[in-house]
């Protein structure tokens, strides 16, 4: 479902998205780099992976992205992007670059859309994992958990001011629209 999802995301962001742009922290996780260099001819991508650690190299990011015209751009988790995520959402909408974020604070910031962990259920594992702990099981025999649920957020103004036409059925599997 969830590679499914993404594909429908990055179909979506515009009529025949060829180059598609994946910017990630310092140190960009290997595994999902490759796994998305590895799909992305199945889909008919080509994949520039573009790297910031700094506010100067996110500007730099979306000024090479916007000159290679990069139909798309996916920004990857990374606890600094966080930090930046009103001028990553600025930068978008000045380059007019649709971008897609795993975190629903992106979209609410301005940035078009999101499709990631659900973090407050994140947080409520935490405090299961924690409650456990503290009622005396061992860590090391604790399952190991993945996030079991995930959330699409869609900002329909961000949408409209780049001239998508979000389709009724994503608009229908959103979490949330934000309008």
């Amino acid at each position: 479902m969830q590679r499914a999802a993404c594909k429908t995301l990055i179909q979506f962001h515009k009529a025949n998205v060829s180059y598609q742009g994946l910017s990630y922290g310092p140190k960009p996780p290997a595994t999902a780099v490759a796994e998305v260099k590895a799909a992305a001819p199945t889909m008919g991508l080509e994949i520039q992976v573009f790297n910031a650690s700094t506010g100067r190299e996110i500007n730099t990011t979306f000024a090479a992205a916007a000159r290679e015209r990069t139909d798309a751009l996916f920004i990857g988790g990374d606890p600094y992007f966080t930090t930046r995520r009103v001028q990553l959402a600025n930068l978008a909408a000045r380059y007019a670059i649709p971008a897609s974020f795993v975190a629903r604070d992106f979209p609410e910031a301005g940035g078009l859309m999101s499709y990631g962990t659900n973090i407050t259920d994140a947080y409520r594992q935490i405090g299961i994992y924690a409650g456990r702990i503290l009622k005396g099981a061992k860590p090391a025999d604790l399952p190991i958990m993945q996030a079991s649920k995930f959330e699409l957020v869609i900002n329909l103004a961000t949408a409209m001011m780049l001239g998508i036409d979000v389709p009724p059925t994503l608009l229908a599997r959103a979490d949330e629209v934000i309008e």
